[in-house]
């Protein structure tokens, strides 16, 4: 599917393009919009890495690195996805929350701090007062929260 470039109208959040009356070539539009949406609706991506994979897969998201080489180059941050014979970006949002598969975790961005991920707690240890009960509720409620992948 090729990149239509017969406007730049685009949405203000996911630049998804606009149709107008009478606009020839309406599938490649919708086609490239439906794509888009297909990858940012409960987005998931594959890891964040500098450089494109030699073989990506249809439907593949990425997470574009800090310093992009190849087709990804001048595309520092934003969300890569494999639309049957290319690639299509669409810039990060401050807002925007990812699943990350390859680190388990949920990625977040902001802007001005890029793409992070929630760090770990330590399990409860050490001090003068041992409460057993708490410390297994706390054990508990960290078990939790790694599993949704917010925390390592």
């Amino acid at each position: 599917m090729p990149e239509p470039q017969i406007t730049t109208a685009r949405s203000a959040r996911l630049g998804l393009p606009y149709l107008f009356p009478g606009q020839a070539q309406k599938e490649a539009f919708v086609n490239e919009a439906l794509a888009r949406l297909d990858a940012l609706v409960q987005p998931a991506v594959l890891d964040e890495r500098d450089d494109p994979p030699a073989d990506p897969a249809p439907g593949d998201c990425h997470i574009v690195g800090a310093a992009p080489i190849g087709d990804w180059a001048g595309h520092a941050g934003a969300i890569a996805l494999w639309a049957q014979s290319q690639w299509l970006f669409t810039a990060a949002r401050t807002g925007m929350l990812v699943y990350d598969q390859a680190s388990g975790r949920f990625a977040r961005y902001a802007e001005g701090d890029g793409w992070t991920r929630a760090q770990g707690a330590a399990e409860p240890a050490g001090g003068a007062v041992i409460d057993t009960e708490m410390r297994a509720a706390f054990a508990a409620l960290l078990t939790n929260l790694r599993s949704t992948g917010f925390f390592a």
